[in-house]
């Protein structure tokens, strides 16, 4: 086990992380993240100081298509508050570069961290510098034409915080258990299969997320009044231009709202039967596969909320909050594999 001083540095930058993509769902359903036009990492981390100052990155924000067509005749107070979000979002990465970069030089210098927790963390270096570059990609895509961020490249971007935050978590994990050389478990094909799932769901919340689907068909169980919209029956709709400019039509939030729904309740039936097979099987169930499944069913219902909340726009809180729980099902899925690979509970490869 490493020291205390190691394990509490990778708890913090696990909640920091986790803070880190609260503020970015804030900052997305405010619509404030193409408040601030330029990427500028060591002068940007300073905002506007005086009324010149606000006068001049108002104007560039007056330039975007998001003022032009949705928020024209905003006053200098509005344009403050979304500058905020998104100047807060900025500012916490620098913050958590720092918090990480240089407790990581010292623990190097002084033996703490050895080679085998640094192979655990270079993914999340590397993960973490390619949200950083796709947050960019992602602002800069609603800054041409379009009055807001592609809803692809944003689930590009909210997916690769997941994966870095899946990565932090297993070295966490990895410094509380220990360093020793052990042989790993195989990783039973149930648990492969609900990852694969897993992970299709937080890709398609994220795009669901960016063409605000929600507010398309705001009802439940059925959308609109149909299991299935007559919008996807119309075969005329089934279009790579309808997929594209997803605005332009309710077919493709339609689509990935469908899609995201029957996944969610594949996923819940999914993980309820691996509870019941495993409590048939073996004297009791994982730590975190519990955490995993009761997450999943808060998730299940939080997301119901969401959606039926949306009537005219997202609800900041609901919104907020069923981004967080999946990144706590994200790290609650990798306790479970971490748990099966070192061998530390009992074999379920024989109860699933």
């Amino acid at each position: 086990m490493y020291s205390k001083a190691v394990r509490y540095w990778l708890i913090v930058g696990c909640v920091l992380l986790f803070f880190q993509v609260v503020i970015g769902g804030i900052t997305r359903i405010t619509g404030s993240g193409l408040s601030i036009t330029e990427w500028d990492i060591v002068f940007g981390t300073f905002p506007p100081m005086n009324p010149e100052s606000w006068g001049i990155e108002f104007d560039k924000y007056k330039a975007t298509p998001q003022y032009d067509k949705l928020n024209d005749g905003m006053s200098m107070s509005d344009f403050k508050f979304i500058y905020f979000w998104e100047y807060f979002h900025r500012l916490w990465a620098r913050m958590m570069g720092f918090i990480f970069l240089i407790p990581a030089i010292l623990f190097t210098l002084n033996k703490s961290l050895d080679s085998k927790l640094w192979r655990k963390l270079y993914p999340v270096i590397g993960f973490a510098g390619l949200a950083a570059v796709f947050g960019w990609i992602m602002v800069a895509s609603g800054l041409i034409d379009r009055p807001w961020v592609n809803a692809y490249k944003l689930s590009i971007h909210l997916s690769i915080a997941f994966v870095t935050f899946a990565f932090l978590v297993r070295a966490t994990l990895f410094a509380y258990s220990g360093s020793s050389e052990k042989a790993f478990e195989k990783i039973p094909s149930f648990f492969i299969f609900l990852g694969v799932v897993f992970a299709i769901q937080v890709v398609f919340g994220g795009i669901m997320s960016g063409m605000r689907a929600g507010l398309v068909f705001p009802t439940w169980p059925d959308m609109g009044g149909a299991i299935v919209p007559d919008v996807l029956t119309e075969g005329s709709n089934w279009t790579i231009d309808n997929l594209e400019y997803y605005e332009r039509s309710s077919f493709a939030p339609a689509l990935i709202q469908f899609i995201h729904r029957l996944t969610a309740y594949g996923l819940a039936i999914l993980v309820f039967v691996g509870w019941k097979k495993q409590n048939k099987t073996v004297a009791g169930v994982s730590y975190w596969y519990k955490i995993f499944t009761m997450l999943i069913g808060l998730q299940v219902l939080v997301g119901i909320l969401t959606v039926v909340s949306c009537k005219g726009s997202i609800p900041l809180g609901l919104g907020v909050l069923h981004q967080a729980i999946a990144l706590l099902l994200v790290g609650a899925f990798v306790g479970v594999l971490f748990v099966i690979r070192r061998g530390e509970t009992q074999r379920t490869s024989e109860a699933i």
